[in-house]
């Protein structure tokens, strides 16, 4: 009877990586064409047109250009913002207050977004490769071969290059997921229509998607022109700012809509990932389960 008790639902601080690599391998397209609509300046071209473009002149699998990258970046970015608020909610004993959650939420997308700075930067490289001239390519075999390059040819800073943006945008990004998540599965819950089911999970998650895409648009913006950036391409962050500026205040919002298209699903599979891992594998202390 103790060992049942055991087995209760308790989520693992590496949950949020596994999940979030899940989640990356099925919207890895999305992100993709969100990238190059995002690093365009002069020629607008259409977020279907792009895709249509990939897809007839390099083929289906040049939507999945960078994924090694993006897998890479969700087991070191996901993996710390999840780990650290995942352990810091549980280790709360009692009810944990929204303020409180948030507080959390901004501490690990801090750390998240640093740690995971490096692997996004590839990320964005090769992604954006698909709309560059071949010659100006750089042809990273995978996330390694990429991280490697940058190292031995650009030096050790570079691979942190719009590391305070990516930070800030994962705090952001990180509230507006995880703390609404939380709070809007907990507002669900306490009505008579919801269980702690897949319609839960997928209603919360779409919420929080929708927050945290309003939330991070601006900075994935400058974050994303920041490390696609040739060298000496930009002075500072406020250079940085003023040359989107000249697109007017939706130059701040560009790819927005594929943002969302791309942020939506992947915060519902992650979360859906997330919480079949909890459902079925997570377990809690026998002493905290008689505390809840």
């Amino acid at each position: 009877m103790a060992e049942d008790i055991r087995k209760k639902k308790l989520s693992r601080w590496y949950f949020g990586g596994l999940a979030g690599s899940g989640a990356a391998c099925i919207t890895h397209p999305l992100d993709l064409i969100k990238v190059m609509l995002q690093t365009q300046q002069e020629k607008k071209v259409p977020m279907l047109r792009l895709t249509v473009n990939v897809v007839k002149n390099q083929g289906v699998l040049a939507l999945y250009n960078g994924l090694s990258a993006s897998i890479l970046r969700q087991m070191t970015y996901s993996l710390t913002r999840f780990g650290i608020y995942e352990t810091a909610k549980n280790s709360v004993s009692g009810e944990t207050s929204f303020l409180t959650k948030i507080g959390m939420a901004s501490v690990a997308g801090a750390a998240g977004g640093f740690v995971g700075t490096p692997a996004d930067m590839v990320n964005v490289r090769m992604q954006n490769d698909v709309k560059l001239p071949v010659e100006q390519r750089r042809n990273y075999k995978h996330a390694i071969d990429g991280l490697w390059r940058v190292l031995t040819q650009e030096g050790f800073t570079k691979l942190f290059a719009g590391a305070s943006m990516a930070t800030g945008r994962a705090v952001l990004m990180t509230v507006g997921q995880l703390s609404f998540y939380d709070q809007v599965k907990i507002m669900l819950l306490q009505t008579p229509y919801f269980q702690d089911n897949l319609q839960t999970h997928f209603t919360a998650s779409l919420t929080a998607g929708a927050i945290a895409t309003t939330l991070t648009q601006p900075m994935d913006v400058l974050k994303t022109r920041a490390m696609n950036a040739k060298p000496g391409e930009f002075k500072s962050l406020w250079h940085i700012v003023s040359y989107t500026a000249k697109l007017g205040p939706l130059g701040f919002f560009k790819g927005y809509v594929p943002a969302f298209f791309r942020l939506a699903p992947h915060t519902i599979i992650t979360f859906i990932f997330f919480e079949q891992l909890r459902l079925n594998f997570g377990v809690m202390p026998l002493a905290l389960q008689q505390k809840n």
